[in-house]
């Protein structure tokens, strides 16, 4: 389902193999936060999928991961950004922004953009099927402004 869909949305998108559920696990035990049902079947057909200028669409178990730790130890955005410990980002325009699903105090099932110059969260899909459509539907960032 995720490639079909994925397929027909961008052209020259780069898959992944797909991630075990052992890979998929670790994000839930190095970020404390349960991946959402949705997620989790997208990384069991591809570990993550990028467009065709590199940009994040869907990251990787790792990336995710690696990311998601960065984020919330860097003292630096510490000082700068509200927290990220109730957020799971997943993705990014290539440009700084960030994708996310809001995972405290209530796990959402929504996709949030956190902007890196603002540090607004806002909600611009309800869903990542929602997401991958509204983004392939524009050029660059407008899709979420």
């Amino acid at each position: 389902m995720w490639s079909d869909l994925i397929g027909r949305l961008y052209d020259g998108a780069q898959f992944a193999t797909p991630a075990s559920d052992e890979e998929i696990d670790q994000i839930q035990r190095r970020l404390g936060q349960e991946v959402p049902v949705e997620l989790r079947d997208f990384l069991r057909g591809t570990n993550g999928v990028q467009d065709e200028y590199g940009s994040g669409l869907v990251w990787s178990v790792q990336q995710i991961i690696e990311e998601n730790e960065a984020f919330r130890r860097s003292a630096d955005f510490a000082r700068l950004y509200m927290s990220f410990d109730q957020l799971m980002f997943v993705g990014d325009n290539g440009g700084g922004d960030q994708f996310a699903y809001v995972r405290v105090p209530v796990a959402r099932d929504d996709v949030f953009v956190w902007d890196h110059e603002t540090d607004d969260r806002k909600r611009v899909a309800g869903s990542l099927k929602d997401y991958l459509e509204r983004r392939a539907g524009s050029d660059g960032d407008e899709w979420y402004r």
